[in-house]
């Protein structure tokens, strides 16, 4: 059965045109998906006759709530959703002065291998579909009864990994005649894989780009990153030149900070060496508890030290506001929690 929810604009007109109809139908479906209609049925403007016909052959499939989340400290919400084949994927949705703005995973699992994160405890089960993507800001929206103007591509998955979903999904939610959430209101977030950056440059899709750096030197990297063995931060920063260059769009670059592996004043200054003259952002994240991983975060005057080196020396940095603390907001440790309970 196909999906239409999996669909762009134009793959839709072209397949209602296939049976015989006008595209102009391929808009009233379109506007119901971002809607948030889960059957052909609630798709009123489409005669019955329609509704039936396409029933024979397609359907709506969208995410649905297995579990929410609602944190009592600052509104944050986190979504378990159930995909049609039982998968789950994690979403968050939080709540800044400028409205609501929503974390998507592109992957159930991931096969990264960051030391650092509990999305790739039980590696890659499968990258999801466009429509899948879509569909955790659909869900969401649909639960919340707000608009969510936001997005970043930050959750379960390697979103490069995934590239030919992942950049059908942006032109599904970037489609005027459906969520109408425009591209410098995303923010993609890859663990270094250059050759999709470079790739990505050229797409025409001048949204927001955030590099997991997380180490100034490659010899750093390669402990917590098993990626750095594939590409170097060389290569790496090459890319995100041409990013830049052909995009107009400054780089973020994540660096989350390990007690012990990266987070040393030696480090600091290592990383201004790397980054100086370059029209970036360095967002520090205090790395988050893991219990399978040894990873520990850093006293906050040791984190307060390193971002004030960077600042001091010309390199832009803040940290990461953590939200949704008391509800383990951090991807992967919700859905690992549920996939153990259901394996007991």
């Amino acid at each position: 059965m196909i999906n239409l929810a999996d669909l762009t604009y134009d793959e839709l007109a072209d397949y209602v045109k296939s049976i015989g109809e006008s595209a102009f139908r391929a808009g009233q479906i379109f506007r119901r998906i971002a809607a948030g209609a889960e059957c052909l049925d609630e798709c009123t403007e489409l005669s019955k006759a329609l509704r039936e016909r396409l029933s024979s052959e397609a359907e709506i499939r969208l995410p649905q709530i297995r579990r929410k989340l609602v944190s009592e400290i600052d509104g944050t919400v986190k979504y378990l959703f159930t995909l049609a084949d039982g998968n789950l994927v994690e979403t968050v949705v939080m709540r800044y002065r400028y409205g609501l703005s929503i974390c998507v995973s592109s992957q159930v699992g991931c096969r990264m291998g960051c030391r650092f994160c509990a999305s790739t405890l039980n590696g890659l089960v499968r990258s999801l579909t466009a429509g899948e993507i879509a569909g955790q800001i659909i869900a969401a929206q649909k639960d919340m009864g707000e608009r969510i103007g936001s997005v970043v591509i930050m959750g379960i998955g390697e979103p490069f990994d995934n590239y030919d979903n992942f950049v059908k999904f942006l032109k599904i939610a970037n489609d005027p005649r459906g969520l109408g959430i425009g591209w410098r209101h995303f923010t993609v977030s890859t663990c270094g894989l250059a050759d999709k950056i470079e790739r990505f440059a050229g797409e025409g899709m001048p949204i927001n780009l955030a590099v997991s750096l997380h180490a100034p030197t490659d010899e750093q990297r390669r402990e917590l990153m098993p990626v750095a063995k594939r590409f170097t931060i060389a290569e790496i920063l090459s890319a995100c030149d041409i990013y830049f260059e052909k995009t107009g769009r400054r780089v973020s670059f994540e660096y989350a900070l390990a007690e012990g592996k990266n987070s040393d004043l030696a480090s600091a200054a290592a990383l201004v060496r790397l980054l100086r003259g370059r029209n970036c952002h360095v967002n520090l994240i205090p790395v988050n508890p893991v219990k399978e991983r040894n990873l520990i975060r850093g006293s906050r005057k040791s984190v307060a030290a390193f971002m004030d080196y960077l600042n001091n020396n010309g390199i832009n940095a803040t940290l990461r506001r953590e939200l949704g603390s008391d509800i383990n907001a951090s991807c992967g440790q919700l859905r690992n929690s549920e996939e153990n309970r259901k394996e007991g």
